[in-house]
């Protein structure tokens, strides 16, 4: 037994000096951690585009969302354009008294569903015809720009829109004699009073003044300044709209009147 023991200790001192740790190896001979590639020469993260330079999906999404919206926009500011000029020509026709929006779709090829979508009544149908310059307003940049986009604006509609505005006078002259629809009326001439004094009020800051008169007025002379030039359109002066333009230039210098208040 004895012997057994020291025969089996000496096959494994014998296997120990065949292959002794020190002919392993070492860990030194080993490709050390400082001979593989070192993080600093792999592409570090700041050689990677950054998500500074890379648009965020969210950024993409809500550019998107942004130009969907505005397509949006516009096509219904579009499909109420093109609503109102049919609509137009059946309240021409028949008469604003006599006309409800269902028989302007009976007159037209959009059903009367469709009107209603668009416009609420004949009020909205009118006020939207004839108050057209929030978006000059919204975009101008400074005074001069307002006053010759304005002015412009003005004279465009006068020769595009004659028909529109003159139905727009005459139902204002009839509302003196019909109490029918005297209401609609002062709401819709209220509604331009409110148009205006926000192109005068725009206008004002841009040119750092006060405005020496008050809305009512400010409206009074532009809103008669207007009706001249389109009795002049109507009876085929070639310069009505030029003159037209000149003039509401001339009434927003008019009311130019430093240091003093309303």
């Amino acid at each position: 037994m004895r012997t057994d023991g020291k025969r089996a200790v000496t096959e494994v001192d014998q296997v120990a000096h065949v292959a002794p740790s020190s002919q392993v190896p070492p860990s030194s001979q080993v490709t050390p951690s400082s001979q593989v590639t070192p993080s600093s020469q792999v592409t570090p993260s700041s050689q990677v585009t950054p998500s500074s330079q890379v648009t965020p999906s969210s950024q993409v999404a809500e550019t998107n969302r942004e130009r969907i919206s505005r397509r949006q926009v516009d096509k219904f500011a579009e499909r109420r354009a093109q609503l109102a000029d049919a609509a137009l020509q059946t309240l021409a026709e028949l008469g604003y008294a006599r006309t409800s929006l269902r028989e302007i779709a009976q007159k037209t090829q959009f059903s009367h569903g469709v009107l209603h979508y668009y416009f609420s009544d004949k009020e909205d149908l009118i006020t939207h015809c004839v108050t057209r310059y929030d978006e000059i307003v919204a975009t101008a940049g400074s005074a001069e720009e307002l006053k010759r986009e304005f002015s412009a604006a003005m004279a465009q509609t006068l020769r595009t829109d004659a028909p529109m505005h003159r139905l727009w006078y005459d139902l204002r002259n009839q509302s003196l004699f019909e109490e029918l629809f005297r209401a609609d009326v002062l709401e819709i001439d209220q509604r331009r009073e409110e148009m205006i004094w926000r192109v005068i009020s725009r206008y004002a800051e841009f040119a750092d003044i006060t405005v020496a008169v008050s809305p009512g007025v400010a409206y009074a002379m532009l809103d008669g300044l207007f009706q001249q030039a389109l009795l002049h359109q109507l009876a085929g002066h070639e310069n009505a709209a030029g003159d037209l333009a000149v003039n509401v230039v001339r009434v927003l210098d008019a009311l130019e009147v430093r240091g003093m208040s309303v």
